[in-house]
This record gives C-alpha cells, sequence and structure tokens, in this order.
C-alpha cells in the first residue's frame, strides 16, 4: 500500500518534496494543544495496513517528543504496517557518558524511548562524538545517512579556491573527505572546550593560503563559538573573510546574527533545519533511505 507520511511540527518545508520522492500520501492529521498544554492527536487519513512515516526533525527536541511518540502510538493501534522516523537531524547525542557523578546519560535514555516507539530511523549526519555508530545506542535498525558529498559539490559551485578549515581532531577524516570530493586543501583546528559556550581553538600555519577563501565546515553549528574564535585567527592571518559551512544548523539564540558580525562572508546550511541560511537540499538523500528502509519493513 502507498505510504502515508507524516510531518510532524518543524518539518513543514521537507514534507511535500519527500512524500512526492518517496511516492507517499501526505497524512491528514489535527494536532493542537488542550488549555493545559496537553496533546491532542487525530488522524485524518486512513492507516490500517500502511506503512507510516513520520517526518521530524529533532532540533528543540523536548516540545517535538511528546507530539511524535503520540503520532507513533496512534498510528499503530490505528493498524499500521510499520512506523519509521525520518529525521534530518537527530537530537540527544552529546551526553552519550557520565562525564560528572549523578548525570543522566541522555542519549541512550532517549534512543530507549525511540526504540519502544518505531521500527526504524533515518537521519543525516548525527553528532556521535564517542560513538561509532548508532547501533551503540540504538535497538532498532538506524540509518546514518552522509552529507559530506552534497557539501563538497555545493563548495565546488560556490566558493572559489577554498580552503576547508574542520573544528577539531575529531573531524579531520570527514573535512579531508568532502575537500578531496571538492578538490581543495585543508587544515584542522585544535579545539578545548572549556564549557558549554566557551571554546578555545588555535589556527595551524595557513600562510601559503592567503588567495585562498576559507570554508570553516562542521556538521554542527549551534552557540557558533568555535567559528567566531576561528574568524577572529582567520582575520589575524591576514585570509579573506570566511565561508561558515555547517550541515545542521542549530542556531542558538543570538548565533547567527553573532556569526555575521563576527564577519562571515556567508552562511550556508543543509535543509535539516528550516533557516534562512538553508543551501544544501537533503531530500533525494534522505527519500532514498527512506525508500529502502520502508520496503525492508514490508519484507519482514
Amino acid at each position: 500500500m502507498k505510504p502515508l507520511l507524516v510531518t510532524l511540527p518543524g518539518s513543514e518545508p521537507l514534507s511535500a518534496a519527500i512524500a512526492e520522492a518517496i511516492g507517499a500520501e501526505q497524512a491528514l492529521m489535527e494536532l493542537r494543544h488542550f488549555p493545559d498544554g496537553e496533546t491532542y492527536l487525530r488522524y485524518d487519513s486512513p492507516v490500517v495496513g500502511r506503512p507510516v512515516v513520520l517526518l521530524c526533525t529533532l532540533d528543540r527536541p523536548d516540545g517535538k517528543l511528546a507530539p511524535l511518540l503520540f503520532a507513533a502510538a496512534a498510528a499503530r493501534d490505528l493498524g499500521a504496517s510499520s512506523v519509521g522516523l525520518a529525521a534530518p537531524y537527530l537530537a540527544y547525542l552529546r551526553q552519550d557518558r557520565r562525564f560528572r557523578p549523578g548525570e543522566a546519560v541522555t542519549s541512550r535514555a532517549f534512543a530507549r524511548v525511540l526504540d519502544g516507539a518505531l521500527d526504524w530511523l533515518v537521519t543525516v549526519d548525527p553528532h556521535l562524538h564517542r560513538l561509532g555508530a548508532l547501533s551503540e545506542v540504538y535497538g532498532i535498525p538506524a540509518v546514518a545517512l552522509h552529507a559530506a558529498p552534497l557539501l563538497a559539490r555545493w563548495i565546488a559551485a560556490e566558493v572559489e579556491r577554498p580552503l576547508l578549515v574542520g573544528p577539531d581532531a575529531e573531524s579531520e577524516q570527514w573535512v579531508a573527505a568532502v575537500a578531496a570530493e571538492a578538490g581543495a586543501p585543508h587544515v584542522v583546528l585544535q579545539k578545548v572546550r572549556h564549557g558549554d559556550r566557551a571554546v578555545e581553538v588555535s589556527l595551524p600555519e595557513v600562510g601559503r593560503w592567503h588567495d585562498h577563501t576559507p570554508v570553516l565546515v562542521d556538521d554542527i553549528v549551534s552557540t557558533g563559538r568555535t567559528m567566531i574564535e576561528t574568524i577572529g585567527h582567520l582575520r589575524d592571518a591576514g585570509l579573506a573573510a570566511p565561508v561558515c559551512l555547517a550541515v545542521h544548523g542549530v542556531f542558538a539564540e543570538g548565533a547567527y546574527d553573532a556569526l555575521r558580525q563576527a564577519g562571515a562572508a556567508r552562511i550556508a546550511t543543509s535543509n535539516s533545519i528550516a533557516h534562512a541560511s538553508n543551501a544544501i537540499d537533503l531530500t533525494a538523500l534522505l527519500a532514498e533511505a527512506v525508500r529502502h528502509r520502508v520496503a525492508q519493513a514490508a519484507r519482514a
């Protein structure tokens, strides 16, 4: 049967393109809040026997989690053949271990919640830190897609003589792959994080790249502190104003404006999270993986 695409709040800009690409019907659904803040959800599209795909990007996740879980539970109750999640951005991967006594290991707790609600999960460039794969925390089939080729194509088309700058040693392999596909050189920062908003970076020798345009590349830009400090170092080194490029533009309060004021020549992100900086379309990447997961679930 034709898949049913359920679009949760925040993911509307991707909905029509994803539905067309996977051959799905867009669900009609009433989603609102009672006066006390509790969620009301009702499907107005037939669900029984159909694969249901929930489209929900999980930036600012706490307010999105309840509607997502209710949509998944209702789809199961109404007879969906499978229920999967396409989450262009997946939250709660930073706290993957207990750094101080008494802390919640939120990455594992969040994964257990989603494991209980879904049959599968597809996301793009999750921020895994010390984890090698999503399977280390998720029990359901969880696919991590990679936007590096899309970033490389954008750089090659949009930036003249780019020099890619990676945020830290952990990113070197990823940044090197993007640089190789874009046909560009790369360097990597040394970074020490002193807190959620305090970052100290040092720039390697870049004197021989004065005729290049720096492109600061990261998987996520949240506070923007690493990029802001790097812009200052690049300016001191006499390089051109940089392009700031990220897969996921989370942009904590004021971060986007702070990046612009710091001297970024351009800020570009994918459309995993709707924002004015969106320049790289993930539709085809997501759609191919979702089609594959829906087909696999049907054969199971």
